[in-house]
C-alpha cells in the first residue's frame, strides 16, 4: 500500500517547496493507492536462478515479479 500526496495545483511550486520544508503534508489531500493482490502459484525455476534472487535477501519474490513484469511490458504488442 502506498500514499500519494501532491500540493494544490494552484500553488506555485517553488513557494510550495519553500513553505512545506520541514512541515508535514496536508493528509486530507492524500490518495490511498492499494496494490493489486498477488496470485499464489507454484513455479519451478533453476536452482541457480533462485539462488541469484535469494542472494539479495528478503523480497526475492517481489524482485522476480518485477523482472517478469519488465519482460512482459517489453514484449506486449510484439
Amino acid at each position: 500500500m502506498s500514499v500519494k500526496w501532491q500540493p494544490d495545483e494552484q500553488a506555485d511550486q517553488s513557494e510550495t517547496r519553500d513553505s512545506k520544508a520541514g512541515q508535514h503534508p496536508n493528509w486530507t489531500q492524500a490518495e490511498l493507492v492499494m496494490p493489486e493482490p498477488k496470485t499464489a502459484i507454484s513455479l519451478r525455476v533453476d536452482t541457480d536462478i533462485l539462488r541469484f534472487f535469494k542472494r539479495y535477501g528478503k523480497g526475492y519474490q517481489t524482485r522476480m515479479n518485477a523482472v517478469l513484469r519488465a519482460y512482459m511490458e517489453a514484449h506486449q504488442g510484439s
